[in-house]
C-alpha cells in the first residue's frame, strides 16, 4: 500500500489518479488504518513516524468537505511528533490543488481559522499547520481572516527582501504586524544588526527604503505598538525597527505627542526611545516640555530621572520662569534610589529656588522628607523649614492601624436539591459550585434519575467541545453530561461490599506494602484515561482511548481528574453510590470527621463500596486533629474503606518533609520536594510525592482548586504551584497570583519554605498580582491568623531578587501596602529575612537596588520601632567604603542600635 511505503510523493500520485468513488472509499477506510500504521512500530525501538505525512496527504486527497480535511490534517495524532522529517506541505498543497477553486478557498480560511495561539515548544516543522495555511492562503489568493495566530505564523518565518517582496500576503498581513497579540514575543529575538541580510528588520527597511512598504506605515505602527503597552520583550522588535528606520526630523514632530504620552508609564527602553527623539526637536513649546519633565522625574530609572533634571534644569535656564508647577515632579526626584540622583535634584531645587512661589516651595520641603540628612540641610538652607523634619516616623506619613481580623469566608452554597439545580455546568473558577455539581449528580442518580436526565438533556444536545484545555475539567463534566443524557442511569444498580467492583479496597486500608503495581502515577493515569481526551475523540458512550502521548499532567489536576472519572465510570457500570464521601462542610474544603463517618456508616448498613479517589479526597480533607470520641466511633467500622479512615485518623495521616534545592549557578530551575512514608493509598502517595521539576503548562485552569484538594497541607499544594512560578524577565507568565497565595492562607496546615516562596513571587509580581494592596493581602492574613513566617517569606524573597527573578521595586511596594494595612511589625520581620539573603557579602559589589532595599529597610524598622543590630547590617555599615550602600546601611544601624 502507498501508505506504507512512507512516502507523500507517492500517496499524493495515488490519490490524484482516483475518480470520485475511488476517493470516497479510501476516505472511509483512513480512519480504521490509524490503528494499523501506528502499529507498524517495533517494540523497544525508537518510534517510526514515517506514516504521519503519507496519511495526511491521503485525508488531504480524499475527504470530500473542507472542513473534514482541516479537522484531518489538525489531528493530534498528526501534530506530536518527536522526530523531524522533510517539510510535506509543497505535496499537501498539489494534493489540494486538484480541488475546485472555491472548495481551496474555503479550506485556506478553514486552515488559517484553525491556527491555535502560539506557545514554547509548539512549532514543529514537519507537518506545520502553519505553513500549509500559509502555503494555501497565497496559492488561492483569497482574502485572509482576521486571526492573530495567522500574524504570528506568518511573522515567525524570517523573509528575505526578495521573498518579502513577492510575497501576496504582504498587503494584508503587514498592517496586522502591529496589532496582533503574540508577534513581539515571535520576534524578541531578532537582533538588529545591520550587517545582516536576511530577517524582518533588514526586508522590511530595504522596501520602506525601495518605496515598496510607505514609512509611515510602518512608523505608526511601531507608535501604536508602543503605546499599547506590554512587557518589554514583546516591544523590543518593533523598537529595533523604528530605530532602524532613522525618523527625519519632520516624521518626529508630526509624532511628538504620540512620543509625549509614552514617557511616564512606557518600559524604560521604549521611553529613552521616545526621549531621545524628542530631544531632537527644537521647537517644542513650554507646555510640551513641562509635560516631558514631569512625566520623566517620577520614574523609577536613574537614567530617565536624571535626562528629566538635565532638561529641566535647561529649561529654568532659558526661561527665568516660575517652577511651582514641577516642584512635585521634583520631590518625586528625591525619592529615586541612586544617592548621585538625588544629589542632582537637591542642587537644581537651589540653584533655582527663587523660581519658586509658596506653593512650589511647601511641595518641596515635603519631598525632603525622604532625603538624608546631609541634602535635607542643604535643601532647608534655601528653602527654609527643618532639616530632618521627615525623617522622624511620627512625620513618616505612615499611620499605624491595627492588624485586621482573619477574614471570614462565605459559607458554602447551598447543595442542589433538584435536578433543575444541575442543568447548567458552573465556572471551572468556582470551585465550590463545581463540587457541589458533582456531589449532586451523585446525589440526584438515585433520587430523580428520570428527572436528571431530562434536565442535563439540554445542556448534551448542545454539546459541541468545552472550548477549554484538552484535559480540562469542562470535558470531563461534559463526558458525564452525555451519559447522564444517553439515559445510562436507568441501568444503575448498587454493587454490595461482597461483590467488589474497580479497584480493591483492601489496599485502601493497607500500608506500603498494599501499593499497586507500577506506581501511584500508573494507577491514576488508569483510573482517569476515558476523560482525557478531547471531546471530538470521544466515543458516543462517553467512553475514549488511553492517555497515550499526551503531556504529564500535575498530580493535584490529575488528581481532580480521576474524581470525575470514577463518577463517569460508575454511571456506565452502574456502581455509583448514593452521595460521595468527600463533599466538604467548609468553604476552606474540610471535611467534618464525624460527618465521614457518618458517611461510612451509612455505606456499611447499605452493603456498599466506596469509590477510591472518593474516599482518599475526604481523608484529605480531613483537619490534622480529630476529636477522640470520633476517632472512637470510627473504631466501629468494619469495611475497607472504614478501616482506611481509622489508620488516617488515629495518627496514620503522614507528615510530608518539603524542601526547595536552588541551583548553584542561580540560573536553573528551582527543585521543589516532597517526602513522606508511603501510604498505600496511590492518590495521596503520588501528591505527597511531589511535583515534577518541569511538568507541562496545563493544568486545566484548575490552579485555584489545589489549597481545597488538600485543605490540610498547604505546604504540599505550594511544592506543586512552584514549577508555575515564572521569573518576571521571561515572556510566559506563571498562573500562580494572590488568589491561589490567599487560598493557601486561608487553609491549614504547618506552612514552610514553599508557602514563603508562593508568597514571595506573589509580593513581587506585579504583572500578574495587580495593586500593592491586593498582593499584600495574603501577608495580612497569615499575619492576622498569627501564622506568617515573616523572616522566611523575606529570606526567599531575597534569593528571588539575587537571581534576577524580579525587581525590588513591585516588592517593596507591596510591603509598603502591607503594612499599611496593619502588619507593620510582620513586615519588619520579612525585611530582616530580606536583608539576610539579599545584601552583597564582603567580596561582592553593591549596586543600587541594595541601597533602595536598605531605606526601605530604615523605615520599616521605624514603623515598627525596631531595636537590635542586624549582622548583615552591622558587616555593611563598617566598611571602609563612601558610596551611598555604605551610607544607608550606616543610617540603618545607628537607628538600630
Amino acid at each position: 500500500m502507498a501508505i506504507d511505503s512512507g512516502d507523500p510523493g507517492l500517496v499524493a500520485e495515488y490519490v490524484l489518479s482516483l475518480d470520485a468513488e475511488g476517493r470516497k472509499a479510501v476516505a472511509a477506510a483512513l480512519p480504521g488504518h490509524l490503528s494499523v500504521v501506528r502499529g507498524i512500530a517495533v517494540p523497544g525501538q525508537p518510534s517510526d513516524e514515517t506514516w504521519i505525512d503519507p496519511m495526511r496527504v491521503a485525508g488531504a486527497g480524499t475527504i470530500s468537505g473542507a472542513a473534514a480535511t482541516v479537522a484531518w490534517l489538525n489531528r493530534r495524532d498528526f501534530q506530536d511528533r518527536r522526530h523531524e522529517a522533510p517539510d510535506a506541505t509543497p505535496v499537501l498543497v498539489r494534493v489540494l490543488s486538484a480541488r475546485p477553486p472555491a472548495w481551496q478557498a474555503d479550506f485556506a480560511t478553514r486552515a488559517a481559522l484553525r491556527l491555535p495561539g502560539r506557545t514554547r515548544g509548539s512549532y514543529r516543522r514537519s507537518g506545520d499547520a502553519g505553513a500549509l495555511a500559509l502555503a494555501m492562503l497565497r496559492h488561492t489568493g483569497v482574502t485572509p481572516p482576521e486571526h492573530d495566530p495567522l500574524v504570528v505564523e506568518w511573522a515567525a518565518r524570517p523573509p528575505t527582501a526578495d521573498r518579502l517582496r513577492r510575497d501576496p500576503l504582504l498587503g494584508h498581513l503587514l498592517p496586522r504586524l502591529f496589532e496582533a497579540e503574540g508577534v513581539g514575543r515571535a520576534l524578541r529575538d531578532e537582533r538588529g544588526d545591520r550587517s545582516a541580510s536576511d530577517g524582518w528588520l533588514a526586508a522590511l527597511t530595504t522596501l520602506a527604503s525601495e518605496g515598496g512598504i510607505d514609512r509611515d506605515l510602518l512608523l505608526d505602527g511601531c507608535v501604536r505598538r508602543f503605546l499599547r503597552g506590554g512587557p518589554v520583550a514583546g516591544l523590543r522588535f518593533f523598537a529595533r525597527l523604528h530605530e532602524r528606520l532613522e525618523p527625519t526630523y519632520d516624521e518626529v514632530r508630526e509624532r511628538a505627542p504620540a512620543y509625549l504620552r509614552l514617557l511616564p508609564a512606557a518600559p524604560g527602553s521604549v521611553a529613552d526611545l521616545a526621549l531621545r527623539h524628542l530631544r531632537r526637536l527644537a521647537e517644542l513649546g513650554p507646555e510640551d516640555v513641562g509635560e516631558a519633565v514631569r512625566a520623566l522625574l517620577p520614574r523609577p530609572e536613574r537614567k530617565l530621572v536624571t535626562a528629566g533634571l538635565v532638561w529641566l534644569d535647561e529649561y529654568a535656564r532659558d526661561r527665568h520662569a516660575g517652577l511651582d508647577t514641577f516642584a512635585p515632579a521634583l520631590a518625586d526626584a528625591f525619592r529615586c534610589p541612586s544617592a548621585d540622583v538625588q544629589g542632582r535634584a537637591v542642587r537644581l531645587a537651589v540653584t533655582h529656588a527663587r523660581q519658586f512661589g509658596p506653593g512650589g516651595v511647601a511641595a518641596v520641603r515635603a519631598g525632603a522628607r525622604v532625603l538624608p540628612r546631609d541634602l535635607a540641610e542643604t535643601l532647608a538652607a534655601a528653602f527654609g523649614g527643618e532639616a530632618h523634619a521627615g525623617v522622624r516616623r511620627e512625620d513618616d506619613g505612615f499611620v499605624p492601624v491595627p492588624l485586621p481580623a482573619p477574614r471570614l469566608l462565605a459559607p458554602l452554597p447551598p447543595a442542589p436539591r433538584t435536578a433543575a439545580d444541575l442543568a447548567e455546568l458552573p465556572q471551572r473558577d468556582d470551585w465550590q459550585a463545581m463540587e457541589r455539581w458533582l456531589a449532586g449528580v451523585v446525589r440526584l442518580h438515585g433520587e430523580d434519575p428520570g428527572g436528571l436526565a431530562a434536565a442535563l438533556a439540554g445542556r448534551a444536545a448542545r454539546r459541541t467541545g468545552t472550548g477549554g484545555p484538552r484535559h480540562g475539567i469542562e470535558a470531563c463534566s461534559e463526558a458525564i453530561v452525555a451519559l447522564v443524557a444517553d439515559g445510562s442511569m436507568d441501568r444503575l444498580v448498587h454493587r454490595p461490599v461482597d461483590k467488589p467492583a474497580g479497584e480493591s479496597m483492601d489496599r485502601l486500608a493497607g500500608g506500603p506494602a498494599d501499593r499497586p503495581a507500577g506506581g501511584p502515577e500508573e494507577w491514576l493515569v488508569h483510573r482517569s484515561e476515558g476523560l482525557l481526551r478531547g471531546p471530538s475523540d470521544e466515543s458516543p458512550d462517553g467512553g475514549a482511548g488511553p492517555l497515550a502521548g499526551g503531556p504529564r499532567l500535575p498530580a493535584p489536576h490529575l488528581f481532580l481528574l480521576s474524581r470525575w472519572a470514577e463518577v463517569r465510570d460508575g454511571l456506565r457500570e452502574g456502581t455509583l453510590p448514593p452521595f460521595l464521601l468527600a463533599e466538604p462542610t467548609e468553604p476552606t474544603g474540610h471535611l467534618d470527621p464525624a460527618a465521614l463517618v457518618t458517611r461510612l456508616e451509612s455505606y456499611e448498613r447499605a452493603g456498599l463500596q466506596a469509590m477510591p479517589a472518593d474516599l482518599q479526597q475526604a481523608l484529605l480533607r480531613l483537619p490534622r486533629a480529630v476529636p477522640p470520641e470520633v476517632v472512637g466511633r470510627a473504631r466501629a467500622l468494619t469495611s475497607p474503606a472504614g478501616r482506611a479512615a481509622v489508620n488516617w485518623m488515629d495518627g496514620g495521616r503522614p507528615t510530608p518533609l518539603t524542601t526547595i534545592d536552588w541551583p548553584d549557578d542561580g540560573l536553573g530551575a528551582l527543585v521543589p520536594r516532597v517526602q513522606a512514608p508511603a501510604t498505600g493509598l496511590p492518590l495521596i502517595d503520588l501528591l505527597f510525592a511531589g511535583p515534577e521539576p518541569h511538568p507541562d503548562e496545563e493544568h486545566g485552569g484548575c490552579l485555584s482548586w489545589w489549597p481545597y484538594v488538600m485543605p490540610s497541607d498547604r505546604e504540599v499544594v505550594a511544592q506543586h504551584y512552584l514549577p508555575h512560578l515564572r521569573p518576571a524577565r521571561t515572556p510566559a507568565r506563571g498562573d500562580v497570583g494572590p488568589g491561589e497565595a490567599l487560598a493557601l492562607a486561608a487553609t491549614g496546615g504547618p506552612p514552610g519554605e514553599g508557602v514563603a516562596l508562593v508568597l514571595a513571587h506573589v509580593v513581587a509580581e506585579r504583572v500578574r498580582g495587580g495593586a500593592p494592596e491586593r498582593r499584600a493581602a495574603p501577608v495580612v492574613e497569615l499575619a492576622a491568623r498569627g501564622e506568617l513566617d515573616g523572616a522566611g517569606l523575606g529570606r526567599q524573597l531575597g534569593r528571588l531578587l539575587r537571581r534576577g527573578w524580579c525587581k525590588p521595586g513591585p516588592a517593596l511596594e507591596t510591603l509598603e501596602a502591607a503594612a499599611a494595612l496593619g502588619a507593620y511589625r510582620q513586615v519588619w520581620e520579612v525585611v530582616t529575612g530580606l536583608l539576610e539573603t539579599f545584601l552583597p557579602g564582603p567580596e561582592e559589589r553593591p549596586a543600587a537596588r541594595h541601597a533602595q532595599v536598605l531605606a526601605f529597610a530604615l523605615r520599616a524598622a521605624r514603623w515598627a520601632g525596631a531595636r537590635g543590630a542586624v549582622p548583615r547590617v552591622a558587616e555593611a555599615a563598617a566598611r571602609r567604603a563612601s558610596n551611598n550602600f555604605v551610607r544607608e546601611a550606616r543610617r540603618l544601624h545607628t537607628y538600630l542600635t
